[in-house]
């Protein structure tokens, strides 16, 4: 797989209607099926900066599809090929055809560690999501087992965290419990085999559809955009935990006071630099293999 010399901001593809284009991925529709691109683009604070991140597209294409593999005893997933072959040559490594589904509009969070916003909730109310939690946790605890924490799909802006019975007032008890147990399933098996990596999962979120009535797992999964990776070896609660994802990017932009009002500002070159590093070494590490 050959490697991007610019990050790639923004595909266009004549003759294949856009369906979509979010923070990252640009969706386009082909029949039945639709082309997920993931894109070089990078957010931070719910606003996209103007430098992308060198490879982050790939990056997230390939650990989406090692994850995919790997689970697909556990789960079928909306994956139909990778071949682009006959697109233009920045689409290589970066995307996937994929079945068309009717997604269910709820992120599937798992959480097994006390961080992000889950820590915030913490401290505000004694709870996680509305589920109690032992007094005295400390930032980054290990929680006594792995919680299903549902969010609504944000199209800007942060999703929002809702309660289970939400969940089931939306898409009724037996499948609400079907997503809750595939996310809870899925994140043990991936937190077990990663932790083996030396990589701990603190947490992450799915999205799943629905093709002919069978509930898939789609979009990406396991990647450092939809997970919190942390290194084993540095692991240490009481504080935040260095990790795998956009770190170098929000020191920066904390750096230089940003007030977090657009227009978002550009990058300089070593944080982008550093920031790709980081997106590579989480997948060389979990899958063992280079981009």
């Amino acid at each position: 797989m050959g490697l991007a010399s610019e990050p790639l901001l923004e595909t266009n593809l004549p003759g294949y209607p856009l369906r979509a284009r979010g923070k990252v991925r640009d969706i386009y529709e082909d029949h039945d099926r639709l082309l997920i691109v993931a894109t070089d683009r990078i957010s931070a604070f719910d606003y996209i900066l103007a430098t992308g991140i060198p490879d982050k597209g790939r990056v997230l294409t390939q650990m989406t599809l090692y994850w995919l593999d790997f689970l697909r005893g556990v789960v079928p997933n909306h994956l139909l090929s990778t071949d682009v072959s006959a697109l233009p040559p920045e689409f290589e490594g970066r995307s996937m055809w994929v079945k068309k589904a009717q997604m269910f509009d709820v992120e599937c969070v798992a959480r097994g560690y006390l961080s992000g916003s889950g820590w915030k909730d913490y401290l505000r109310t004694g709870a996680l999501c509305g589920i109690p939690l032992t007094a005295g946790l400390r930032e980054s605890d290990k929680l006594p087992e792995p919680i299903f924490t549902p969010a609504t799909k944000a199209q800007s802006g942060h999703d929002e965290n809702i309660s289970y019975e939400t969940v089931v007032n939306m898409i009724g008890a037996d499948t609400a419990a079907r997503l809750r147990d595939l996310t809870l399933t899925i994140y043990n098996k991936a937190s077990d085999y990663a932790r083996s990596r030396g990589i701990i999962i603190a947490d992450t979120k799915f999205e799943f559809g629905v093709v002919d009535g069978n509930i898939l797992l789609a979009d990406e999964v396991l990647t450092p955009d939809s997970s919190r990776f942390w290194p084993a070896e540095t692991y240490s609660p009481g504080g935040a935990q260095p990790s795998y994802d956009k770190q170098f990017v929000r020191d920066y932009l904390e750096s230089i006071h940003w007030n977090k009002q657009p227009p978002a500002p550009a990058l300089p070159e070593d944080v982008a630099k550093r920031t790709s590093e980081k997106y590579k070494d989480a997948y060389r590490t979990l899958s063992g293999k280079s981009l």
